[in-house]
């Protein structure tokens, strides 16, 4: 069971993953080459080995030779994002024998209006994807396309994690829209559950972290009188190395 995801900076503990992966959100803030791609991997690996089938999506819309080579292992099929009938057949095949997706999205596909449920809104909301499927959105350069809609896609966001079975790890760069306190606090109790506090990340912060150092967070089974308390590390993620 790969497992072991890094070490705590402050103490000699060792981080692994738990089942709880499964069933609670992961976000992951950071820079371009801070490691976003790597943690998401060995998320990834242990969603895999407990055979739960992964839907992730690229929203820099990668071209299929662009894509990390640690994503092009035995469990990853590639496929675009359109609206035809043409991409419907192959993803509702990819859908039926239960195959990892690795999906490639323009986001200028979402709806511009909150009223109207895009066709991409209504293939993230697949009932066969919502019962079976661990899901990952990567936002990488696609920040104008992306944030232009932001407000649309939390919208979204809200109706989606109701209806999910599994967790889902959002990977995402430092942005503007992100230093927004509504938007931090919608986030932070999205994410971790809690809406408290607005510093939880703090996204100046992110820029003075070595590669592949994260700030921790998770949101204990232990409610206190108010909410689930929130407990902080500072984590070293060992790196995945792709193995041919």
């Amino acid at each position: 069971m790969r497992d072991k995801l890094g070490k705590y900076i402050s103490s000699i503990d060792t981080l692994k993953l738990e089942e709880r992966v499964l069933k609670y959100n992961t976000l992951i803030l950071g820079e371009e080459g801070a490691g976003k791609t790597n943690l998401a991997c060995k998320i990834r690996n242990y969603v895999i080995d407990k055979n739960v089938p992964t839907i992730y999506m690229d929203f820099s819309d990668s071209n299929e030779d662009a894509i990390e080579i640690r994503y092009k292992d035995e469990h990853f099929n590639y496929i675009r994002f359109e609206e035809s009938e043409e991409f419907n057949n192959a993803l509702d095949e990819l859908v039926k024998a239960k195959k990892h997706i690795y999906m490639a999205v323009n986001p200028n596909y979402f709806s511009f209006k909150r009223d109207i449920k895009s066709k991409l809104t209504q293939t993230l909301q697949k009932q066969e994807l919502l019962d079976n499927y661990y899901y990952f959105f990567h936002d990488i350069e696609s920040l104008n396309g992306f944030y232009t809609k932001f407000e649309d896609f939390l919208l979204y966001m809200l109706g989606f994690l109701n209806l999910q079975k599994y967790g889902l790890t959002f990977l995402a760069q430092p942005h503007s829209t992100f230093a927004n306190p509504q938007i931090k606090l919608l986030f932070t109790f999205l994410y971790i559950g809690k809406c408290t506090h607005l510093d939880y990340f703090n996204t100046a912060n992110l820029k003075n972290f070595k590669k592949n150092t994260f700030l921790h967070q998770y949101r204990t089974d232990y409610p206190t009188l108010l909410f689930s308390d929130i407990k902080t590390n500072l984590v070293e993620i060992d790196e995945y190395l792709f193995e041919e």
